[in-house]
């Protein structure tokens, strides 16, 4: 049997990630499992444990890895023929034109449903990309391309822009995604940072469209317990009634069978008043 490769722990995890990029690229997330990362990887599944707790771990630190590798805005950070605005719309230039990172993404749309994943990425998104929201913005003022009064509140708006457009967060169709790409628009527009084009709307919709199935099945899970919540409310509504209808009937019997005794107490009485007209009389 042939002894394990030792490697440096830094250089196991480039691998297991470059491993698990190549197979949700070819295969889809879905369609990988951590054996197969790790036989492509050529390590034993146990080595993928001592840097990763799941396989959702790997494709949040795959997105990670791969915005660092080709960061946007470090490539406009050194370019003076653009002002503020313009380097802001060639970050999100860039961005759009990273395709591979733009699947990954993809398949991570579903995986946000972890709530401890979600917010994991929030924090990423708050730590590592509001300091370059500002940085631009702040450039875009000083060179008068932008004009605002809220670049700091942009800076830290931007980063939590699509977790909003997240269905698997807030849930919503296709029409209500565009709606609130076109609120986006308007929003930042009038706070000064006209930025939001035509084509980040089609962009939107590819990236959550082509989500895999797991995510189509979520909302079917979530119809499907919204109908059986309206059934059983309905169920309860009818138990509710039945029951009434139930205790309706107990109480005509009970008062049925409670007007005869009353007649009987009557008439015992009547009987127990005539009885004691004798002895009223020899009283008096």
């Amino acid at each position: 049997m042939a002894r394990p490769v030792k490697k440096p722990p830094e250089q196991w995890r480039r691998e297991i990630l470059e491993a698990a990029k190549e197979l949700f690229l070819s295969k889809g997330y879905e369609e990988t499992a951590v054996t197969d990362i790790m036989e492509r990887a050529g390590g034993a599944k146990g080595m993928f444990y001592r840097f990763f707790q799941t396989k959702e771990e790997v494709l949040h630190a795959l997105g990670d890895q791969m915005f660092f590798e080709n960061n946007p805005f470090e490539a406009v950070r050194g370019r003076s023929d653009l002002n503020g605005m313009q380097k802001i719309r060639q970050v999100l230039a860039l961005d759009r034109a990273d395709e591979e990172r733009e699947k990954i993404s993809a398949q991570a749309v579903p995986v946000l449903k972890d709530p401890r994943i979600l917010a994991a990425a929030v924090e990423a998104n708050r730590r590592v990309l509001t300091p370059l929201w500002f940085e631009l913005i702040e450039e875009g003022r000083r060179d008068g391309s932008i004009r605002t009064a809220y670049a700091k509140e942009l800076s830290e708006l931007l980063p939590l822009v699509n977790f909003w457009l997240l269905p698997s967060v807030f849930p919503g169709d296709a029409e209500g995604i565009r709606h609130k790409c076109r609120f986006i628009a308007e929003v930042l527009s009038a706070m000064g940072l006209p930025i939001i084009e035509e084509g980040m709307y089609e962009r939107t919709e590819r990236i959550l469209g082509s989500a895999p199935s797991a995510e189509k099945a979520h909302f079917g899970e979530i119809h499907s317990m919204e109908e059986k919540q309206s059934i059983d409310e309905v169920q309860s509504i009818e138990e509710v009634h039945s029951i009434e209808e139930v205790h309706s009937i107990e109480e005509v019997h009970s008062l049925e069978e409670e007007q005869p005794m009353k007649k009987k107490h009557s008439i015992e009485g009547g009987c127990s008043l005539e009885e004691t007209h004798p002895m009223e009389e020899r009283r008096l």
